[in-house]
């Protein structure tokens, strides 16, 4: 697969992917989401 032969190697890709799409699912949940005090100064 791709000449990369070692399966540790290949699970290092994955959770680098998986955390990449983790990381953007919580960014677009999180998108609008503030505190309530933001107009007082």
């Amino acid at each position: 697969m791709l000449g990369i032969d070692d399966p540790q190697i290949w699970v290092v890709y994955l959770l680098c992917i998986l955390s990449a799409i983790g990381c953007m699912i919580y960014g677009a949940l999180k998108w609008n989401t503030g505190t309530e005090d933001e107009d007082v100064q």
